[in-house]
């Protein structure tokens, strides 16, 4: 079952759009590819989701979403206040393993950071990453503050036995300053894994044709991409 499950170093990170980027690559790759939201919070049920907005950014992809609460909270906090039921961990399990059953590669998108609760229960993303036997992505921040976050996450990744696949900078910045051009070298030392691309700010509002085009030059080959972290650093002194 070829999983990845995709989480922040927190909230507003770039994480759905490195998730579509992730998924456009794959398709360009020839890989079919779904992307499984467990659980989208702060939007009603009339607004697009995060997975209509990687649909719309990666085109031909499998979106679901499992559930949905009208608060931008952590998933258990809004679920207990809009009296629903929150999404649990082997659901989200079972849902990632029926789409594995037909599709090359499934995105697991959480919600905010690794750690948020999705349950009363306080079951998290890390758990469903355990169910499934997953590798984690991590999206970070570029800049000043990066790196303890980024640590902190991969540290609970390890005490879990879960395994870093690699971080990816969600919102490169067109003009880096000088904690941002530092932490090309410092984030792979601070996640102990490796820094497997860099999203350019604004993606996201990129038409739909030229993401795809682009999505394979900001990411590593390692997630069927053309990005090398060597050679990215070294146009950025």
């Amino acid at each position: 079952m070829s999983v990845l499950v995709v989480t922040g170093t927190g909230t507003e990170v770039g994480k759905t759009v490195v998730t579509a980027a992730v998924a456009a690559a794959a398709v360009a790759a020839g890989r079919s590819v779904a992307v499984l939201k467990p659980a989208q919070t702060g939007v009603t049920a009339q607004e697009p989701g995060d997975v209509a907005e990687v649909e719309r950014l990666a085109g031909a992809v499998t979106g679901l979403e499992l559930a949905r609460y009208p608060e931008p909270l952590a998933p258990a906090t809004a679920a207990r206040r809009a009296r629903r039921a929150p999404v649990r961990p082997k659901e989200i399990e079972q849902a990632a393993a029926r789409l594995a059953e037909s599709h090359d590669l499934v995105l697991v998108e959480g919600a905010g950071g690794l750690l948020v609760r999705l349950d009363e229960a306080g079951s998290t993303l890390a758990d469903v990453a355990g169910l499934l036997d997953a590798p984690v992505l991590v999206v970070a921040q570029p800049g000043l503050g990066t790196l303890n976050i980024t640590a902190l996450t991969a540290e609970a990744l390890r005490s879990r036995g879960l395994r870093c696949a690699g971080v990816v900078i969600g919102s490169w910045p067109a003009v880096p300053d000088l904690a941002t051009l530092c932490n090309l070298a410092d984030l792979p030392e601070a996640a102990g894994a490796p820094l497997l691309g860099a999203v350019p700010e604004g993606a996201g509002t990129l038409p739909a044709a030229t993401f795809r085009t682009a999505a394979p030059s900001w990411l590593a080959p390692e997630l069927s991409g053309g990005w090398d972290a060597e050679r990215f650093a070294s146009q950025h002194h």
